[in-house]
């Protein structure tokens, strides 16, 4: 019993001693295990064009439009033009109804004749006050007559002379009111102010309108053969742009087509600041709501429009290019690594006019499948690629990232991203 009761124990033991060899032996093998290369997803150095730009949404409008109003009161009696006429200036555009103008006309001329036929008798009261004190003065010095009757002479040759100025005042008053009755006739006849297109009539004939309160609009008449394009810029943005710099939009209806410009302005001041009052400025809950608001600046430049395409209040979605790159060296910008301060590159100025060359690290896939730093430098960066102006050649590798499975990056799928944004 004692034997059995031994070799049970020993039993035991010999087993437990081996189980921790076991434990032992599997630790060390995986502790000292191959390490797995992680697999990277490359992308190549292609050749592309790049270009750096202010992206920004944008309105078209008029290059001028005119709201053609009514200078007389009175009932239209004729409307000459139809939504979409284009017209000549000085053309026709509505009649309003000239009866009480033209009997004001008449009246101002009747005044005036009255006025004139009073000066020509008067004429001739201060001729015969001109004989009568002639003679009253030659008589004067032979003791002829009396003094008074001299003095009396002289008195009614003052009195007809100066009521011929008084007629003489009033002939140019007359004057003028007769060519304001004139006027007034004329506004009776509304004529175009520019050539244009009708792009809105808002009266109707036989409506009446009242212009003593204010001028009622007949029509609006717009110039299209240019439009103005408005393009909303973030505060973000407007410090980057400039006049003269090139621009292109494209518009919802035909997004394949790309018409260019060059920027004509930056309004200094938001439109917003036209609705702004004193008041509301200084309002703790107008301050507030402005600071958390979005603020945008309108950059304005001209386009052709020859054929009508293009038409009022039309989404543009505008482009103003800072710097561009052709035919250039471009990697994803993901690919960059860290920047590495350099003054004199900074200093120098690149393509886009304020923006120096800046010098990165970046991974390169080697020969031998593994990566490598280099340094290399980069000019225009619009944060989905960039350009590579020395450190790497064309065909290159370059790191981007990790990936799960050996998947990289090809020509095909990098070279439409970046064309496409030229």
């Amino acid at each position: 019993m004692k034997f059995s009761l031994l070799n049970t124990r020993r039993g035991r033991m010999i087993a437990i001693a081996t189980l921790l060899l076991l434990l032992v032996t599997a630790a060390l093998a995986w502790a000292l295990r191959p390490t797995k290369t992680p697999s990277l997803a490359t992308s190549p150095v292609v050749r592309a064009n790049l270009e750096l730009t202010v992206e920004a949404a944008g309105s078209i409008k008029a290059f001028k439009l005119v709201s053609v109003g009514a200078q007389a009161s009175g009932q239209i009696k004729a409307l000459t033009v139809r939504l979409g006429d284009k017209v000549k200036a000085g053309d026709l555009i509505a009649e309003i109804d000239s009866t009480t103008q033209t009997n004001s006309l008449r009246n101002a001329e009747s005044a005036l004749e009255s006025i004139r036929a009073q000066r020509e008798q008067q004429v001739a009261v201060l001729t015969e006050a001109e004989l009568t004190y002639a003679r009253q003065k030659q008589m004067l010095n032979a003791e002829a007559t009396s003094r008074a009757d001299y003095e009396a002479a002289k008195a009614k040759l003052a009195s007809a002379s100066g009521q011929i100025r008084v007629l003489d005042a009033q002939i140019k008053q007359q004057r003028t009111q007769l060519d304001t009755a004139r006027a007034n006739l004329g506004y009776t006849r509304i004529t175009a102010p520019i050539d244009g297109t009708v792009v809105a009539v808002i009266a109707e004939e036989g409506q009446t309108v009242n212009a003593n309160q204010s001028t009622p609009t007949i029509v609006k008449l717009a110039k299209l053969d240019v439009v103005t394009i408005n393009a909303e810029i973030s505060e973000a943005d407007v410090v980057k742009i400039k006049p003269d710099l090139p621009v292109y939009f494209t518009i919802l209806g035909d997004p394949e087509t790309k018409y260019r410009a060059r920027l004509r302005t930056i309004e200094p001041a938001p439109s917003s600041i036209a609705t702004e009052t004193s008041s509301a400025s200084s309002s703790p809950t107008s301050s507030s709501s402005t600071s958390n608001s979005a603020i945008y600046y309108n950059a304005l430049f001209d386009v052709d429009n020859p054929d009508g395409v293009l038409r009022i209040s039309m989404t543009a979605q505008v482009s103003i290019v800072l710097g561009q790159a052709n035919n250039a060296l471009i990697i994803p910008s993901s690919a960059l690594g860290p920047k590495i301060h350099d003054d004199k590159l900074h200093n120098q100025k690149s393509r886009n006019g304020g923006s120096g060359d800046r010098r990165y690290t970046v991974q390169v896939l080697g020969k031998d499948g593994q990566p490598e730093s280099r340094q290399i430098v980069v000019g225009l960066n619009n944060n989905a690629s960039a350009e590579v102006k020395s450190g790497l050649t064309e065909g290159e590798r370059v790191v981007v990232g990790e990936a799960s499975a050996a998947t990289t990056v090809s020509t095909s799928q990098l070279r439409p991203t970046m064309m496409n944004r030229s």
